[in-house]
């Protein structure tokens, strides 16, 4: 959503000097101000996963099976020779 205010220059600068601090965007610290006045009710705490499947639920279908080949493939290479002697 777009909001468009009118604010008083020292609110302004104020406002631009915090978010300068904060090494943050001027419109991030305005949002987060607003989100914090409008005091939301607390969400209901998740239960925890029952198991990786659901655990993992949200991120299925980011990557393809060959995204995930390539990720996580072995290492072609036989390693150092072991001396089983």
């Amino acid at each position: 959503m777009t909001i468009t205010l009118d604010i008083r220059p020292e609110v302004q600068s104020e406002l631009a000097r915090q978010a300068a601090a904060q090494g943050r965007a001027v419109e991030a610290v305005a949002a987060a101000l607003l989100e914090g006045a409008v005091h939301l009710p607390a969400a209901a705490p998740k239960t925890p996963a029952k198991d990786m499947v659901e655990l993992f639920e949200p991120v299925r279908g980011l990557l393809t099976d060959e995204e995930i080949d390539v990720m996580f493939r072995r290492n072609p290479s036989t390693g150092r020779p072991v001396d089983l002697a």
